[in-house]
């Protein structure tokens, strides 16, 4: 199991950038907590295009991780305190498909090919029960005490 969580973190982090992005700013969020921060103040840490950020917290907001206040003096802050956040919560706010479960158009007369896809589906839905669980384990507090 733990080479498939590894495979499934591998792939994730190959493939979904959305996902590093999002608990990227969940994570700017958390440890400056007692300021309002603009999509720009988080992109430039990011290092990628507000308009970017802007779509990944609105993702954020529909999950209730994130509120914004508009206007002048306002920004994103947490929608809840860090401890009560979940790394799992971010991972189903942004993921639009599952991460892992992409199968070819495979020959259904090959040996291989008529099975592949129904063995790659059990393996995806394994390695994706295993990163939930483990993302279920972490709150953003104790993932942001690494960087202080």
């Amino acid at each position: 199991m733990k080479q498939i969580f590894i495979f499934t973190l591998f792939y994730l982090i190959m493939n979904n950038i959305r996902l590093s992005t999002s608990i990227h700013i969940m994570c700017l969020l958390a440890y400056r907590q007692e300021e309002l921060l603009s999509s720009d103040y988080i992109a430039s840490s990011i290092n990628i295009n507000p308009a970017v950020v802007r779509k990944e917290i609105s993702y954020l907001k529909k999950h209730n991780l994130v509120e914004s206040k508009e206007g002048k003096g306002g920004g994103n802050m947490l929608g809840k305190p860090a401890k009560n956040i979940l790394l799992s919560d971010i991972y189903k706010a942004v993921l639009q498909q599952p991460a892992l479960g992409k199968t070819n158009d495979t020959n259904p007369k090959c040996p291989v090919g008529k099975h592949i896809n129904k063995h790659l589906k059990t393996l995806y839905a394994a390695a994706e029960l295993s990163l939930l669980k483990r993302l279920e384990k972490v709150t953003l507090s104790d993932f942001i005490k690494q960087f202080r």
